[in-house]
């Protein structure tokens, strides 16, 4: 991948996870198809969605050890499409290629499934440890908003949650969006506000009906405005990562509100968009909050963060990584003075920014090649390999060539 000019970008809610077990092949197939439904699929393609999940959860009856599923939509400004992830625990695939033709089987059968979902998907992506786990990913749009969504490529950010054992949402929250083409300089305090979604009498377009909120119309001359930067001609990336307060409803809430005030924030800086979001954030639990602004012409990013909210540079040549360290407060309660520090990007690296739910313990060493592969892959191999149950949990990753 190239400088973002601009970056691919995808809006995504996980829907539901499910468990190994027997009723898995079943329960699966019925909500992806119930899902692929609402979101406007033909009956043709229904049916494809079905086959293609019902053949991955069978593949993790029949070969995985603590195997689970995720259902996904994911949105453009026109369009929105299905995406399921899957994780196991082993014992992977030492040949993915082969794996990947049919007739190949290790368990007695026609070797068609991992076959079928490549053919059946428009995008696929899969990342095998021999003896520790896989994880693939595989997602679906309309037939005609197929190629109009691929064009742009493969989103250069994307991230997954996980809500802890009992609960049915997470308390973890991501987000990402593009700013216009400047190098970061500070913004006076008094220039940053959060502003609300523009509304309107007139009838909703595709983007309100499939939930893609683009940035607000009178936001786009303030915000140059307000900005005192010089223009590089290649625009800059915000990542954002929030771990509401506790777990259930309240802490999804709370990351909820987070997410909305990062979009409606007219700051391009992270230390703006934190205290922006810090005022969004009054009145409800507060979370642990960190941003990253990356910007590609620089081949360096710069990051300001509140709480433990663990984020990592990760140099995937070297198999290294480097941690960028949080200042102790909850965004919403207790802000300290926000100071954002830059750090250089690694030509062939990566920024990855999780919740507590996910151990600090896990090393790139331990995970050969996960950068090699899309964000999404890349996250849930992570989560795979560090995530707990007992807790929310959430991880997102930043991937490029800079």
């Amino acid at each position: 991948m190239g400088p973002l000019n601009p970056p691919p970008l995808l809006e995504s809610e996980d829907i539901a996870w499910f468990r190994d077990d027997e009723s898995l092949p079943a329960s699966a197939r019925g909500a992806a198809a119930a899902l692929a439904r609402r979101l406007g699929f033909d009956e043709l393609r229904c049916a494809e969605v079905a086959l293609a999940v019902s053949e991955a959860a069978s593949n993790l009856r029949k070969h995985a050890v603590d195997g689970a599923l995720l259902l996904r939509v994911v949105r453009t400004e026109h369009d929105a499409g299905l995406e399921f992830v899957t994780t196991d625990e082993g014992p992977g695939m030492a040949d993915v290629d082969r794996c990947l033709v049919d007739g190949s089987s290790s368990a007695g059968t026609l070797g068609i499934g991992l076959g079928a979902i490549v053919r059946l998907a428009d995008a696929f992506d899969v990342h095998s440890l021999p003896g520790k786990g896989t994880v693939m990913s595989a997602r679906f749009w309309t037939k005609d908003a197929g190629g109009r969504s691929a064009a742009p490529g493969e989103p250069v950010a994307a991230g997954l949650t996980r809500p802890i054992t009992g609960e049915t949402v997470c308390g973890d929250a991501w987000a990402a969006r593009a700013v216009g083409g400047r190098e970061h300089r500070p913004n006076p305090p008094a220039a940053r506000q959060v502003t609300g979604r523009a509304s309107s009498d007139g009838p909703l377009g595709w983007a309100a009906l499939t939930g893609f909120r683009p940035e607000p119309e009178r936001a786009r001359p303030e915000r140059a405005a307000q900005v005192h930067t010089g223009e590089t001609g290649v625009p800059a990336l915000l990542l954002m990562f929030c771990d509401g307060l506790g777990h259930g409803p309240l802490a999804h809430r709370a990351a909820q509100t987070a997410v909305t005030a990062f979009h409606d924030s007219l700051s391009e800086t992270p230390e703006g968009v934190l205290t922006d979001m810090h005022k969004a954030l009054r009145g409800s639990r507060g979370g642990a909050v960190a941003v990253v602004r990356v910007e590609a012409s620089t081949r360096s990013l710069l990051f300001c963060g509140v709480g433990n909210v663990s984020t990592f540079v990760v140099d995937s040549d070297t198999d290294t990584r480097r941690a960028l360290l949080s200042s102790p407060g909850i965004v919403g309660h207790q802000l300290p003075t926000l100071r954002a520090v830059r750090q250089e990007l690694p030509r062939h690296g990566g920024v990855v920014m999780h919740s507590d739910g996910l151990t600090e313990r896990w090393q790139p060493a331990a995970l050969p090649g996960f950068l090699e592969h899309t964000p999404l892959v890349a996250a849930a191999q992570l989560l795979r390999e560090a995530g707990i149950r007992k807790d929310d949990a959430g991880v997102a990753v930043l991937k490029g060539s800079w």
